[in-house]
């Protein structure tokens, strides 16, 4: 998989615009021990005006990672914090805007274990087979599904389309 920001800086008007907004926020550097790392629509340009940037992190302890996030960020419009639980683990999910751009903060276990850095991966190789679906993704997004419903749809997988897409990729051996 390509670099994500190297994405964004390749990319369309507003993927670069985000590269920047995410460089001037300094969120990579300021929760490097957390290995940050962009996912969701920006990267494989299936974004709308209504996405967010989704930065998900790893943290063994959310207290920790609660108080730094709101030294950092709680002054910043719209910041909520909560912790819930999504899959039997406790997540600690953070909401703000920052220069226009809505930012969600997601941690509870490794990066490369959480379903937004796997339904990434998924989607990125589904688009690879299917690169005209790009634009159909966007189009059912701009109708109000999200990402996982957009892909369900177009492969015609039923249920939770959370789970969904991780069977398909698992079943397709695009993730482990």
């Amino acid at each position: 998989m390509l670099n994500v920001y190297e994405r964004l800086l390749t990319g369309d008007k507003q993927q670069k615009q985000a590269y920047e907004v995410i460089m001037h926020l300094n969120v990579l550097h300021d929760l490097k021990a957390y290995n940050p790392i962009l996912c969701g629509t920006f990267p494989l340009g299936i974004h709308t005006s209504k996405s967010d940037l989704d930065i998900i992190l790893h943290s063994k302890d959310l207290r920790c990672l609660e108080q730094k996030i709101k030294r950092l960020y709680s002054h910043h419009e719209s910041f909520t914090l909560k912790r819930k639980n999504i899959r039997e683990r406790e997540v600690v999910k953070v909401n703000f805007i920052y220069q226009s751009f809505s930012f969600e903060l997601c941690a509870n276990q490794p990066v490369n274990e959480q379903y937004a850095y796997l339904h990434m991966i998924i989607e990125e190789k589904i688009l690879l087979k299917y690169p005209e679906w790009k634009q159909k993704v966007i189009h059912f997004k701009q109708l109000g599904m999200n990402t996982e419903e957009a892909f369900c749809k177009l492969l015609g997988l039923e249920g939770d389309p959370f789970e969904a897409l991780i069977q398909y990729g698992k079943q397709h051996h695009f993730i482990a």
